[in-house]
């Protein structure tokens, strides 16, 4: 914390001028029309969805319902919906499930598994677990604007090529990549004969934001999570398209189809249901709200602070992330500034906090270690608004200043 200790840190934080919220990217407040969806089965309405009486069917209902739904924001079937504890888990029984099927299938070796340099934490963990069992893997580059290239993909395919995991939106720059061409080259060699390919997209921090058809994507498996979405944290889902085999990693019951063993959350799983609902119909509206916000805030940011490298392709992304290099400071430095002065943003991934190491995502740009250490991410909701937008800048653009003349960099800067 620097100069403060932590109690005289949480005594600032808690005396600050105004609060405003820019971090949608890591989690989202919970929308009050899905916490009132769900309170019923906190209390009246408390059956195991398993069960066999009327409690337990009305769970059961509530779930088939909510199953509904999220198939709907995405373009599939009911049955091909996995509820599962969040994005994290969805990748990891993506990715593990499917390597661990194809080798109860036709291999008596190990394949290969083609991913990105910029996949979310959960993706880039499960594929090097899998990478020390011996499982071989590439990782494609994404270059400076942060988007893989498809003629990459099919120069990496080999014959044992068993998963191909692209995520369809990055977490800290918002890049959109090629999932549909990449769908349709996943087809083709299909129906050249390799039936054993199959192809997941992470779309965590795409739905509801941009629209998803899994049919047009042509992907197998794609992952998803409520809390993106205004919904509790603690529930996500796995789509699995009919036919893909799926080996569970959870067992120990017949949930889930065998998928993922363990009572269902039904709470968090009827508010998933409900905000996947409310995504859907309000996808359009929440876009252009938070693309609004975003590009003015960036507009404005441009001409006041010097010194400042935008990360990612300025067209190809989600329309609610900015994300941003300062020169000469320090990102967590930053953040503790404005956290200060009640505004929250992030530094990149907030499944990667905790460690000072420079973002793998912006490193993987091309950008320095500098660059990487100073960008911030700042991701608008659909409740912010100009004037959140007016307190940030004006706090910001002090913060900056602040740390500047405190930084040894100020010197090359001066120079």
């Amino acid at each position: 914390m620097g100069q403060f200790s932590p109690w005289q840190y949480k005594n600032q934080v808690m005396n600050v001028e105004r609060r405003v919220y820019l971090d949608h990217s890591a989690t989202t407040p919970a929308d009050s029309r899905v916490v009132e969806a769900m309170l019923p089965y906190l209390t009246e309405k408390f059956g195991n969805a398993s069960s066999v009486h009327f409690f337990g069917q009305e769970a059961r209902a509530a779930v088939d319902r909510a199953r509904r739904e999220v198939a709907s924001l995405i373009g599939a079937r009911p049955n091909e919906i996995v509820f599962v504890s969040g994005g994290t888990e969805a990748n990891n029984l993506a990715i593990r499930g499917l390597c661990d099927a194809s080798l109860t299938q036709k291999l008596d070796h190990r394949g290969h598994i083609i991913t990105s340099s910029i996949e979310h934490p959960s993706v880039r963990g499960i594929t090097e677990l899998l990478e020390q069992q011996g499982w071989e893997v590439t990782r494609l580059p994404v270059y400076e604007n942060g988007i893989v290239l498809v003629e990459d993909v099919s120069a990496a395919l080999r014959p044992e090529t068993v998963l191909i995991s692209v995520m369809f939106a990055n977490n800290e720059i918002g890049t959109l990549q090629p999932i549909a061409e990449i769908g349709a080259l996943v087809r083709k060699e299909r129906a050249r004969g390799n039936r054993h390919l199959h192809f997941h997209t992470d779309a965590v921090q795409a739905a509801g934001r941009v629209p998803l058809d899994v049919e047009a994507l042509g992907c197998d498996l794609l992952s998803l999570s409520a809390h993106k979405l205004y919904a509790p944290k603690g529930v996500g889902a796995l789509y699995v398209r009919r036919g893909v085999r799926l080996l569970g990693q959870n067992v120990g019951g017949h949930q889930e189809r065998e998928r993922r063993a363990g009572t269902e959350g039904v709470p968090g799983i009827v508010a998933f249901g409900i905000a996947a609902r409310l995504a859907r119909a309000e996808l359009i509206e929440r876009s252009d709200h938070t693309q609004r916000l975003r590009d003015r805030f960036e507009s404005l940011v441009a001409e006041r602070i010097r010194d400042i490298v935008f990360n990612g392709d300025r067209e190809l992304r989600l329309s609610h992330i900015a994300n941003i290099s300062f020169r000469f400071v320090e990102g967590e430095g930053l953040l503790i500034s404005l956290d200060l002065k009640g505004v929250a943003v992030s530094t990149g991934s907030a499944c990667s906090s905790g460690t000072l190491e420079p973002s793998p995502v912006i490193r993987a740009l091309g950008r320095n270690d500098e660059l990487a250490r100073g960008s911030i991410r700042f991701s608008f909701g659909k409740d912010n608004s100009d004037e959140d937008v007016d307190y940030v800048l004006n706090v910001l653009e002090g913060c900056v200043e602040n740390l500047i003349r405190l930084s040894p960099l100020n010197r090359v800067r001066s120079a």
